[in-house]
């Protein structure tokens, strides 16, 4: 890849891993402790990861166990579970925290499944954007005779076939993603 076009192929490789974040906190009727990832726990004050003041794990296919580091966390890491928009009631014996996810209706799998490819359009559009800023980019440098007219062509082929190859890694997660949803 030409040096000129890193900065592209970098912002669509951005583009593509903040769509694999997105998947993942995406719920399929399985437990996932990466759901939990963005939740924010108050901690003396400090809004704080809950990886960092507890400890997460899956005991069971449906089940997140959370194990606070210290037991009065408990009650902030519950208000953060239900202020959040993952839909999930924490049940709580006084030393650990248990979410239990409920099996997927049909209904909600398609709609989650519409979910997925909405978000893989966006991140398609976003893609074809940068390309679109890229071959501005070239068109103005051979504009101001930075670049021939024969390096204009190969530059935009480069560009293209980044882009093309982008789409499809796309393609392949949303399929992955939404083949996981719908398996019962």
């Amino acid at each position: 890849m030409d040096a000129r076009l890193e900065q592209y192929e970098s912002k669509m490789t951005k583009t593509l891993d903040n769509l694999k974040e997105e998947y993942s906190t995406i719920r399929a009727g399985r437990a996932n402790p990466h759901l939990l990832d963005k939740l924010r726990v108050d901690y003396y004050g400090t809004p704080s990861a809950l990886q960092s003041v507890a400890n997460v794990s899956v005991p069971e296919p449906r089940v997140i166990q959370i194990q606070p580091w210290e037991s009065k966390l408990i009650k902030d890491i519950e208000k953060a579970i239900i202020a959040s928009d993952l839909g999930l009631t924490p049940n709580n014996d006084g030393k650990v925290i248990r979410l239990v996810f409920p099996e997927l209706t049909e209904d909600r799998r398609k709609d989650l499944v519409k979910d997925v490819k909405k978000k893989a359009e966006n991140a398609k559009v976003a893609i074809r954007n940068i390309r679109r800023d890229g071959n501005d980019a070239i068109k103005k440098m051979n504009k101001n005779n930075e670049i021939s007219e024969d390096e204009v062509k190969v530059l935009e082929d480069s560009i293209q076939k980044a882009t093309d190859k982008f789409i499809v890694d796309v393609d392949k997660l949303t399929e992955e993603k939404s083949k996981e949803i719908l398996t019962v």
